[in-house]
């Protein structure tokens, strides 16, 4: 459903806000444009930003471009005291022909008004904030890197603002966009492997729970068992669910196992959506890519550290990685688990498979093949 809401909760939604309501006052002052490839994630922001207030007395105001500026919020505000808030992660790419591209952008709004109804937020048009996005992208275009190492990544985040201490559905909220050029989201670079730690005492997700929502509660709960894994040399975390050690993601990647299952099958398995993965837009990309190509059998299914340490005994295991936005995939050589070093033998496999996704989908995202997952900006 285009609002992202159903029953009750439209009673409250006052009309979504509409992109042709859009009032532009864009910046007059410019920052310097910084190299792309000194980029770290997420720390250089654009000029302009898109705001779109709303409250259950009048619902949606018009939505606004407008300077890049720090927010006033009241200290009582919900998303501060109760993580009543969520955020999108998507990205603008630069095409080798000149023309800037947004990948499934669909799925992001899709997914993004699955959150606020989780969230208890305000629901929206997710056709009209997707238009306001592509007009800001457009505003800043000059932003987008030109280089097909680095993209343009656009953060949408709608925050509770209710200015009261009681734990409630806000009656306030503040839809907000900001971009930032980024390059590749390793500091290791975008195509070395990376090493983990699978320990069950931390828990991304649960049954019940909001592991399949992107609300910000799911990832800061998640810094304090990152920093351990750092602590033992490990780069990255990889989530364990259940007393039977169920593989569920790696760091805030999906996770998918290219290997030879239990029935003797070439199989690319990944964690099905039970409620505590994230349907993440890299991993559906990847299963639909797999599963048109056809060439090997493409499952959702669990895989337990059992299934992972006899099938590395008995050489089954091709190639293991994270999938994601930020990195697209991101190989696994290592997984420390139970005081003992796994080795994964991707990078001794090609990696054939991560190298194919890879090149597929930056060939879609920068222009270099056609694709009706690409959407035009400009």
């Amino acid at each position: 459903m285009a609002g992202g809401c159903s029953g009750e909760t439209a009673k409250h939604m006052t009309e979504s806000f509409k992109a042709s309501d859009l009032i532009i006052t864009p910046a007059t002052t410019f920052k310097e444009k910084p190299d792309p490839s000194g980029l770290v994630f997420g720390t250089v922001f654009t000029d302009n930003m898109l705001t779109i207030e709303w409250s259950l007395t009048s619902g949606w105001e018009k939505p606004y471009i407008k300077p890049l500026e720090n927010l006033s919020l009241h200290p009582a505000s919900s998303s501060l005291h109760y993580a009543i808030e969520l955020f999108e992660g998507m990205k603008a790419y630069r095409g080798v022909d000149g023309k800037i591209r947004l990948f499934r952008p669909t799925l992001n709004m899709d997914r993004m008004a699955r959150s606020a109804r989780r969230a208890s937020l305000p629901c929206f048009d997710q056709n009209e904030l997707l238009e306001c996005i592509r007009k800001l992208v457009e505003v800043e275009k000059e932003w987008v890197p030109y280089s097909t190492a680095a993209s343009l990544y656009i953060r949408p985040t709608l925050i509770g603002t209710e200015p009261s201490l009681g734990v409630k559905k806000p009656t306030k909220a503040l839809l907000y966009v900001i971009l930032s050029p980024v390059g590749p989201y390793f500091a290791s670079g975008s195509f070395n492997p990376i090493s983990l730690w699978a320990d069950p005492k931390y828990v991304r997700a649960w049954k019940g729970g909001t592991g399949d929502c992107k609300l910000g509660g799911n990832y800061g709960s998640s810094v304090y068992a990152q920093q351990e894994a750092l602590e033992l040399g490990c780069q990255q975390v990889l989530w364990l669910y259940g007393e039977d050690h169920q593989i569920t993601e790696v760091g805030t990647m999906n996770l998918f196992l290219y290997w030879i299952n239990e029935d003797g099958e070439n199989e690319l398995a990944t964690p099905p959506l039970d409620g505590i993965i994230l349907p993440g837009v890299t991993r559906q990309s990847i299963l639909d890519l797999a599963r048109n190509w056809g060439e090997f059998k493409v499952s959702e299914r669990y895989i337990t550290m059992s299934d992972l340490t006899v099938a590395l005994e008995e050489n089954r295991v091709k190639e293991m990685f994270g999938a994601g936005t930020a990195c697209i995939v991101c190989p696994i050589s290592k997984i420390l688990y139970k005081g003992k070093h796994l080795h994964i033998p991707t990078m001794e496999n090609g990696p054939q498979l991560t190298t194919r996704f890879l090149n597929k989908l930056s060939d879609i995202q920068y222009g270099r093949e056609d694709s009706n997952w690409a959407v035009l900006v400009s």
